[in-house]
């Protein structure tokens, strides 16, 4: 499927309006096409900023009343699943509504660590691995997805674009891996964006990781359509594309890369990464790491101030305290300790961490990380990461002080933050 259908701003307007959303749900989703049909919609959690509720609505009025069946799955990934209330909260829809209108949608939370829920469509050869991962790496990978979406004749994927750590920009078939994929592709995947690095990853488009994500989703057999959204800080869309989620992520994330991503002359020695709400525990709450790690100078502090995080991840909080965060080559040079371990938590914790050495036992992180959360002190030591007080930390103390090498970011997780002059290890490709 080709590029089907996109809406700017036109008219001097800074934001796509409603009817233009629904003018390319039309252009995409004609209801004489969808009668009968069965269809999967495939929605984030709510860690991304995006106005998926005007999205839902929208392509319900369109074909929800001619399908047989319209569906909501959750793209968890390895998320914590979602309660109804939640999931209503996300397609902003009231409980009357959901009773009402929304009655015969079913909703689906996915399940990437139960055998039961999954199926396999193939295995990524050796050959493929090695052509994809650039060398890195020669080795079988087994796909598998989610098995509801056999029980569907069309898949529709909405989604935000954003800069994203693991695979350069997310969206598009990300939202199928990790998304709804199973934990073999999320490991070899989520660990081979580890070894290039975040800085080398993140705001790069044909990234090893997303060649992957989309040779992957290659061997899921469904009608695939995608509505890949550029989103604006306060949840407007600047940018809608509809198409194959090749085509409508391709496009997307060249707006994206305009839109979020901040360029800085030089780099600071204090970055006060304020997590929002939405991000409810250091597994998640990392992204104000993973964003402004490029503009922390050699030797200067990132403060991630989230008093409302009291947890390092429900799911992977055991497998964090044994191997605590570290850079990259902590664990490449000691693989043989920590190659048993889910390479996507190995992966996490590097990301967290930062770019750094090890050399003979000693490792050497280029900047400091510290928490300023409500995860103890002692937990903060026992996982290699500083911790700060959070009622020691006004916000407001770091604001416009960046010429003192201060940078305060008062909604940390989604923009980008590069230097103009960047260094090789954080270079745009």
């Amino acid at each position: 499927m080709s590029l089907v259908s996109s809406a700017l701003p036109s008219d001097g307007s800074a934001f796509v309006t409603p009817t233009q959303a629904a003018d390319v749900v039309a252009q995409s989703c004609p209801a004489k096409d969808y009668r009968g049909k069965r269809v999967l919609v495939v929605v984030p959690d709510g860690t991304r900023t995006a106005p998926v509720g005007l999205m839902f609505k929208t392509l319900f009025a369109q074909i929800g009343d001619v399908t047989a069946s319209f569906d909501i799955i959750i793209a968890l990934g390895t998320h914590q699943p979602m309660s109804e209330e939640a999931i209503c909260g996300r397609l902003e829809i009231t409980a009357e509504e959901r009773r009402s209108t929304y009655g015969k949608v079913k909703f689906f939370n996915h399940d990437w660590n139960n055998p039961a829920a999954l199926r396999s469509v193939g295995k990524l050869t050796k050959s493929d691995i090695r052509e994809l991962s650039e060398g890195r790496f020669e080795m079988e990978v087994d796909v598998q997805i989610n098995k509801l979406v056999f029980d569907y004749d069309q898949i529709v994927i909405v989604g935000p674009v954003f800069p994203h750590e693991v695979v350069g920009f997310s969206g598009g078939n990300k939202y199928l891996f990790p998304g709804i994929g199973g934990p073999d592709i999320l490991n070899f995947f989520h660990w081979l964006g580890a070894v290039v690095t975040n800085p080398l990853t993140i705001g790069n488009k044909w990234t090893p990781v997303r060649k992957t994500v989309d040779k992957a989703a290659s061997l899921v057999p469904i009608s695939k359509l995608c509505f890949c959204m550029v989103v604006a800080p306060d949840k407007s869309l600047v940018g809608l594309y509809a198409g194959s989620p090749e085509k409508a992520w391709d496009a997307a994330s060249n707006l994206s890369d305009k839109h979020h991503v901040l360029y800085k002359d030089k780099p600071f020695k204090t970055v006060l990464s304020v997590m929002p709400a939405m991000y409810d525990e250091l597994w998640v709450g990392g992204k104000g790491m993973y964003k402004l790690e490029p503009v922390v100078a050699d030797g200067g502090e990132l403060i991630i101030y989230a008093p409302h995080i009291h947890e390092i991840s429900a799911t992977h909080g055991e497998t964090i305290r044994k191997i605590g965060y570290h850079c990259r080559d902590y664990f490449l040079k000691q693989w043989d300790q920590f190659k048993h371990f889910q390479w996507g938590v190995v992966a996490h914790s590097t990301h967290v961490r930062g770019i750094g050495t090890y050399e003979n036992g000693v490792e050497k992180c280029r900047i400091q990380v510290t928490l300023a959360t409500g995860i103890p002190e002692a937990l903060c030591q026992q996982i290699n990461l500083g911790y700060r007080d959070p009622k020691t930390i006004n916000p407001a103390d770091f604001a416009n002080r960046e010429a003192e090498g201060v940078l305060l970011v008062p909604k940390a997780g989604e923009m980008l933050y590069r230097l103009n002059n960047a260094p090789e290890w954080c270079r745009k490709m």
